[in-house]
């Protein structure tokens, strides 16, 4: 079953009717520009063609109901009128994937003049073809649905950006996850054959042609099934050790350094928060060689950028882990123009670029080469870059 057709059918379990409504967001891959969103640098991520949708129904008592296909036993419900209550201060009361839409739900609320004595109660059913825990963010593919609907359910007349930058606060605040704005960015803004170029200080974005069809090539994930979750874990430590580093240097994030720097930082810092900074700063520098790079020569030429990005995210951020590095080594060596991890890091998905005719070739390499080395069987997929969020009926 289709995850549309998924949402819709537990929409029907839930209430005996139809949805008044279906919303959709995409997950995303970020080709280049990892741990830069919160350090206010560059990112080009882009939307992929697997999405979650929220089937949505409208009641007259003030309340929020939701039931998910990841945890379909029972849905979770609260008043509109207690989410002030439950956020952050009481999220841990709340299953942690229901936080993410009641969290949209609050941090709408909560950031524009809406009452929630007076706007519309709603049913949600979610459903989704997004993988969890690849590093493909699930999370922002259910906040942009959840805030694309409850926007035009509740009249609020919210941007994309404005919704984008809700999903990072319930993302943040609701669900306790320290993450940059990127992903919810890339699934509001999302068009086809293209990636966002984002400024992660002003949230301006342009959009960057890929021309990927026209070159001949693909862009395969390798979901090495290592699962992670960025409200534990090293993600945090990474974040903390960014920040000091920007306070040690003076500047308010690391974004106000430049390559320049790195003689100066490696002068004042301890050598891990010195090798945190330097991946911040060259994976900002490599963010913006490789929008010109598209531009001026097109997608074939980006291959050495990515394998340099991942690189530093092996060495001086130390997020991957074996699975990662062996889908990356291993696509190179079967013949990708280049390949790099994708994503918070600590597990996740790898991305290789590849000829349309070598697809095969890389994916039965890199699934040969995990069997070899004894881990769980990837799972080896293309994607697509494609459209944002918006309505589907």
């Amino acid at each position: 079953m289709t995850a549309d057709r998924e949402a819709v059918a537990l929409f029907r379990e839930l209430t005996g009717s139809a949805p008044f409504g279906m919303w959709s967001a995409p997950g995303r891959v970020n080709l280049i520009g990892e741990h830069t969103d919160y350090n206010e640098g560059f990112v080009l991520p882009f939307a992929i063609e697997r999405r979650t949708y929220a089937a949505v129904g409208i009641r007259d008592d003030g309340r929020i109901r939701v039931v998910s296909s990841l945890d379909p036993r029972a849905p979770v419900e609260a008043a509109l009128s207690d989410l002030p209550a439950l956020f952050p201060d009481r999220r841990d009361e709340i299953a942690e994937w229901a936080r993410y839409p009641l969290g949209i739900a609050w941090a709408l609320l909560t950031s524009t003049s809406a009452d929630a004595q007076a706007v519309s109660g709603v049913d949600i059913a979610l459903a989704s073809d997004v993988p969890v825990g690849a590093g493909l963010s699930s999370s922002a593919a259910i906040e942009g649905a959840i805030a694309s609907a409850l926007n035009d359910i509740w009249g609020l007349g919210l941007r994309r950006v404005a919704l984008a930058h809700a999903g990072n606060v319930a993302e943040n605040t609701a669900v306790g996850a320290p993450t940059g704005v990127m992903d919810q960015m890339a699934s509001m803004l999302g068009e086809r054959d293209a990636a966002i170029f984002l400024d992660c200080r002003s949230l301006d974005a342009s959009v960057v042609e890929l021309g990927l069809a026209r070159a001949g090539l693909e862009l395969v994930i390798v979901d090495t099934r290592v699962q992670h979750a960025h409200s534990t874990g090293g993600y945090g430590d990474r974040r903390a050790a960014c920040e000091r580093g920007a306070q040690l240097l003076g500047v308010p994030a690391l974004r106000d350094l430049t390559i320049a720097d790195l003689p100066r930082a490696q002068l004042l810092l301890d050598d891990v928060t010195y090798r945190r900074v330097r991946h911040v700063i060259t994976e900002d520098a490599r963010v913006q060689e490789t929008v010109r790079t598209l531009q001026e020569r097109g997608p074939r030429a980006i291959g050495p950028l990515l394998d340099a990005s991942h690189a530093s995210m092996r060495d001086d951020f130390e997020i991957s882990v074996p699975e990662l590095d062996l889908a990356v080594d291993t696509a190179r060596a079967a013949g990708a123009v280049g390949a790099r991890m994708t994503g918070g890091g600590f597990g996740g998905s790898a991305l290789a670029l590849v000829d349309h005719a070598l697809v095969p070739t890389v994916s039965a390499a890199v699934e040969a080469a995990f069997l070899a080395a004894g881990f769980a069987t990837p799972h080896v997929f293309t994607v697509r870059p494609s459209e944002g969020a918006h309505r589907d009926g």
